[in-house]
């Protein structure tokens, strides 16, 4: 729902990579490039087609679609996927589904590393612009320096070595990988801008619940899990798919851009849920901002519309049939 030079590029000759293609972001970024023209080169760990026929399934895929096996700790496997592309969005990242046992190995490593092999390849291909995801939790957690009532914007980084110390690696990851795609721009020039999108809602294309979505489907059926009645950031997959493209596409846009353009308590968001009408009137300003992706002519749906698509979609795909042992993700009781 974006506008600008997004809504210009039908009929785009360039080639872009995908990394992690197959994921709930990626997919709908993918499905976005090829409905804009793009020829797409998408990274996947496994080209069995229950990992990959949502892919296939995609318009114009058949023709401007090429999948690659290729880990992102592999950088030969990373530099064929991305050679003869223009522009490369990093998207794929390790989330933890349980405890972590050896955060180094599990999630430290493979996002920095990832990341790393990523812009390395894309320097090696020439790629005139790279977009890195990394998320909200590299902005809004115990910011050092950042008075408590001053609304968070892209100059707001959050206390890795608090995150650290909590043992919350996702977020360790998270900071520590976009610090090193920035750092990198720096240091060879690499034309490299970063979007921080919040708690991902919306439809799947994958044939799997991801982690976000478990949140949500959680809240629906409820279970022996505690949350904290914290704000929560919601963005649209979709709204987040056109985000990253927008900055990719838009010469002006540089370093980080937060994507996180609505917010609800979680009690607001389980009578929201109960009832899909707006129970709440929050005067106060969001505790973060997204103005920056804004004034590049960002558009989002509306809160209720995300909802209410991703609970649609959730229960023709049956997700919402009685699961025993169903869990709250752990990640968010962290971040």
């Amino acid at each position: 729902m974006s506008t600008g030079r997004t809504e210009e590029a039908a009929g785009s000759a360039e080639t872009a990579c995908v990394t992690g293609a197959g994921g709930y972001i990626a997919s709908w970024l993918v499905k976005l490039l090829l409905s804009r023209g793009y020829t797409v080169h998408g990274t996947v760990r496994d080209l069995s087609d229950n990992k990959t026929a949502h892919l296939k399934r995609l318009e114009n895929a058949s023709e401007n679609l090429k999948l690659f096996k290729a880990d992102v700790l592999d950088y030969d496997a990373m530099a064929g996927a991305v050679a003869g592309c223009q522009g490369v969005f990093h998207v794929a990242t390790p989330v933890p589904s349980g405890k972590i046992t050896d955060p180094e190995r599990e999630m430290l490593g493979p996002a920095v590393t990832g990341t790393i092999n990523a812009l390395k390849a894309a320097s090696a291909a020439n790629a005139r612009r790279v977009v890195v995801v990394s998320s909200m939790v590299a902005v809004e957690i115990n910011p050092k320096d950042w008075p408590r009532d001053k609304i968070k914007d892209e100059n707001c980084w959050s206390d890795k070595e608090f995150c650290r110390n909590e043992e919350n690696w996702y977020s360790v990851a998270k900071i520590s990988s976009e610090e090193a795609a920035l750092e990198y721009a720096k240091q060879t020039g690499l034309d490299v801008v970063t979007v921080n999108p919040a708690v991902v809602f919306g439809p799947l294309l994958q044939p799997t619940l991801n982690t976000s979505c478990q949140f949500l489907v959680y809240f629906l059926k409820g279970g022996p899990d505690r949350m904290r009645d914290k704000l929560w950031h919601i963005v649209d997959v979709r709204d987040t798919a056109d985000a990253l493209l927008l900055v990719y596409e838009t010469p002006q846009a540089s370093g980080r851009h937060i994507c996180a353009p609505h917010f609800i308590s979680a009690r607001d968001l389980l009578e929201l849920l109960k009832t899909m009408e707006s129970i709440y009137d929050m005067e106060h300003p969001a505790p973060m901002t997204s103005d920056k992706l804004k004034k590049l002519g960002w558009k989002v749906r509306p809160l209720k519309e995300t909802i209410a698509e991703t609970v649609e979609f959730c229960q023709h795909a049956g997700f919402l049939e009685d699961v025993e042992g169903f869990r709250f993700p752990p990640l968010y009781n962290i971040i």
